[in-house]
């Protein structure tokens, strides 16, 4: 029962499984129905489908053939109608055939025209296709003609630029032309050409700033002349403002721009021409002269290809390089003042244009290279200076030289550089300068010395009384009260060598100036030269006044005076120089001036030159003397050559009486001395071997001569009998052999109160055996065939008995 039921339940199921594909079947489309039979087939009962099929077509049939049923009248109709349409169609066919014909007739030549019509199209898309091509070439072509043009034309920047432009921007817009495929491969080339081309601008640059330096340099020396001279009008007016720019606006003014906007400007590597300017007009900056764009150019090429660096190095280098070529100074440059001008131009120059480059340019030079390249222009000028300033032998050049130094010095200050090494420098060649200026004035004094006549100053009138006191302080109101014609004391060369000295302080004193020195460092430096003017130079050029051969006793006297003159006026020298310094001579540390040592020394050795001349007259009378040592009688007066010597000492001490007191004195004394010591050389000499006492007698008038010229005072001031005691040892040794006193001699020899104190007993011995040997002489001569006469015999036995004693005193004396 079960069993029947489940078949009954499976063959429900499967028959509305066979109509539901059935269903779709009918609504499905013929290319999806494979699915729908396959399902058919994986299935059992395929057989009892195909009957339900069967079954279903016969269904339709009966349908349609009710349909068709339905409508057949209306078919037969429809065909009736239609064979009538087939007549009309045929007629339509032909028709169309006929105008089909027609038209292609007609349209033959609309063909062609189409065909041209086409063909023209064509053409117009080709050259529209050509045109916008060409639209895009053509600025890579005029880019690259413009790219040869600026090269041709050197303005090699803005071919960089172009260069630029065309590689980054038009070229790839036309990478595949052949042509662009050339240019790209060319256009390193074009790089390293311009590089060149841009490096030989910069070498022709280097080359003429090299060669002028010299005119920057002087154009910036003489901007900084302007300006220190404006500087001193305006601290001499305050009140006046505005005019010119000081150096630092007119620089700053002077800034130059890259010059690119002309062929010309470009190719001009150097300096521009500038006609010289006359002294009156403004000099331009020296900037103003100089093209940098070579510089510019070539440095903004190098960095826009990346090769800064080697540009800067290899700017350095050249700079370095041209750097010790200017501080090399020229062999005969200490000759004259424009070989150091022209050295000084060229280091300005030089350091003019670098410290342009330094603040127109972004690192091409740095401070750290501009300092050391003046710290080696420094040390080497500064050698090559103390080198070749060593040969001036000129005070006004080396006068002119400091003044270049200074202005040299002040330009350099202006653009920065430290410069307190050159002026300590000239503070060395301020030395050098005084040694010049002392070998000047060893010729001015000596033409003074030499061309002045040794007298005092003679004026008529009170107009050259004036002239004279003008140029020398002189007071003297006995002077001034006596009429005229009158006589100052000293000569011509006391004024002059007084203001010969005030010119020497001038000359130091300019020196001094724009040294930025105080005024004590100033006073100091003109009382140092000023000393050494007074104690070598003008001591020097005395002295040797005072030793020539050919001065007199006059001139000697007028030594003297003159030098105490210069010694007191020395007070106003003081003075001089603390009116040109403002430094008084009680400020600590302020030297003093030595002159008076000078004129002190001058004095003293034209007193010993005195003393010498008269001793060297005093001979040269006594060399006159001719006296007869074997004369047995003595003559009535005294020997003429003495009485001249007297005569020619009394004219010569009256001249004495503007001398001080003191020399006058000493002289007097020293040639009383000298001539009773060469009195007493004369009778002791030993070519006198033998002496009578008539001689001696005679020897006495002349030392009695002697002794009434001390009397008689020929110098006023000595006490008493002082100037006699000069003849006492000749008084004294004449007197004991005049007197033949020998027993009071020897008896109180040795005592103070000795009557014969002064006489030696080795010079009694010597003339004791002078007048021996005439005594035995003569009795040899009487007594050839006789015996001695008793008197001889006495006095020649005393004779040797004082002789023996004489030696005794002598022997003990010496034991």
């Amino acid at each position: 029962m079960e069993r029947g039921k489940m078949a009954e339940l499976e063959s429900l199921e499967t028959a509305a499984e066979h109509e539901r594909i059935l269903r779709e079947i009918e609504s499905t489309d013929t290319a999806c129905i494979g699915p729908t039979l396959r399902s058919v087939y994986d299935g059992e009962e395929h057989g009892r489908f195909m009957e339900k099929l069967e079954a279903r077509i016969r269904n339709h049939d009966r349908e349609i053939e009710k349909m068709c049923n339905f409508h057949y009248q209306g078919f037969v109709d429809s065909i009736t109608e239609l064979l009538k349409v087939r007549g009309e169609a045929q007629k339509l066919k032909n028709q169309v055939t006929d105008t089909n014909r027609k038209l292609q007739n007609e349209g033959k030549e609309l063909i062609i025209a189409m065909e041209e019509l086409k063909q023209c199209r064509l053409q117009q898309r080709n050259i529209s296709a050509t045109v916008d091509k060409l639209t895009l070439c053509l600025p890579v072509l005029e880019m690259y003609s413009k790219l040869r043009e600026q090269m041709k034309s050197k303005r090699h920047y803005p071919a960089l630029k172009t260069l630029e432009h065309l590689e980054h921007t038009y070229l790839p817009q036309v990478s595949h032309y052949r042509f662009c495929k050339i240019m790209v491969d060319n256009i390193p080339k074009l790089r390293e050409e311009i590089k060149e081309v841009s490096m030989s601008d910069l070498k022709d640059f280097l080359e003429s700033i090299r060669k002028h330096s010299d005119k920057i340099g002087e154009t910036a020396m003489k901007q900084a002349q302007q300006q220190r001279n404006l500087d001193n009008i305006v601290s001499q007016h305050p009140r006046i403002s505005g005019g010119k720019k000081s150096k630092k606006e007119v620089c700053a003014s002077s800034d130059l721009e890259v010059k690119t906007t002309s062929p010309m400007s470009e190719q001009d590597s150097g300096i521009l021409d500038v006609e010289d300017e006359d002294e009156d007009e403004e000099v331009p900056g020296a900037q103003d002269l100089v093209d940098f764009s070579p510089v510019y150019r070539c440095l903004h090429i190098y960095s826009v290809l990346g090769a800064r660096e080697t540009f800067e190095n290899y700017y350095r280098k050249q700079r370095r390089k041209q750097a010790r070529l200017v501080l090399q100074p020229p062999s005969n440059m200490h000759e004259t003042l424009d070989g150091y001008r022209k050295y000084f131009n060229q280091i300005v120059g030089f350091f003019v244009v670098e410290d342009h480059i330094l603040h127109t340019t972004q690192g091409l030079v740095n401070r750290a290279y501009i300092d050391e390249l003046w710290e080696m222009a420094l040390s080497k000028t500064i050698a090559a200076l103390r080198t070749h300033s060593s040969y001036c032998s000129d005070p006004s050049l080396v006068l002119d030289l400091k003044n270049l130094i200074v202005l040299f010095a002040d330009t350099l200050q202006g653009y920065g550089f430290p410069v307190n090494q050159l002026f300590d420098m000239l503070l060395e060649i301020q030395d050098q300068y005084s040694e010049t200026l002392l070998k000047k004035w060893t010729g001015v004094f000596r033409n003074i010395l030499d061309s002045d006549n040794y007298s005092p100053i003679p004026v008529t009138n009170e107009e050259m009384y004036k002239k004279i006191v003008g140029q020398f302080p002189f007071q003297d109101a006995e002077l001034e009260k006596q009429p005229f014609p009158k006589k100052f004391p000293f000569s011509e060369f006391v004024p002059k060598v007084y203001n010969q000295i005030k010119e020497f302080i001038y000359a130091c004193l300019k020196f001094s100036e724009d040294l930025h020195l105080s005024s004590t460092e100033v006073d100091d430096m003109i009382r140092k030269s000023t000393n050494l003017l007074l104690t070598r130079t003008l001591s020097n050029c005395l002295q040797n006044v005072i030793k020539r051969k050919n001065v007199g006793l006059t001139e000697l006297v007028q030594i003297i005076i003159n030098t105490t003159h210069l010694e007191k006026s020395c007070k106003f020298l003081e003075e001089f120089i603390t009116n040109i310094t403002n430094v008084l001579p009680e400020t600590v540390h302020t030297t003093k001036l030595y002159g008076t040592t000078t004129f002190k020394d001058a004095r003293h050795a034209a007193e010993e030159e005195i003393y010498t001349n008269l001793n060297q007259k005093i001979d040269q009378f006594l060399q006159l003397a001719d006296y007869d040592w074997m004369a047995m009688e003595p003559g009535s007066k005294a020997s003429d050559y003495l009485v001249d010597l007297i005569g020619f000492l009394r004219s010569t001490f009256a001249v004495f009486t503007h001398l001080p007191g003191k020399v006058a004195q000493t002289a007097c004394m020293s040639a009383c001395k000298h001539l009773s010591t060469s009195l007493m050389q004369l009778l002791l000499e030993a070519e006198v071997r033998q002496l009578t006492l008539g001689a001696l007698q005679q020897f006495n008038l002349d030392v009695e001569e002697c002794e009434q010229f001390a009397r008689s005072g020929p110098v006023p001031g000595f006490q008493g009998d002082t100037l006699q005691l000069a003849f006492i040892d000749l008084r004294q040794l004449l007197d004991l052999f005049i007197q033949w006193d020998w027993s009071t001699y020897l008896a109180d020899y040795g005592q103070p109160t000795c009557k014969y104190l002064r006489v030696n007993p080795t010079t009694a011995l010597v003339l004791l055996e002078k007048i021996s040997r005439v005594m035995r002489d003569t009795s040899r001569k009487n007594n050839v065939f006789a015996q001695f006469r008793k008197n001889e015999r006495d006095k020649q036995k005393l004779i040797d008995t004082v002789a023996k004693q004489l030696r005794s005193l002598i022997n003990s004396h010496h034991s």
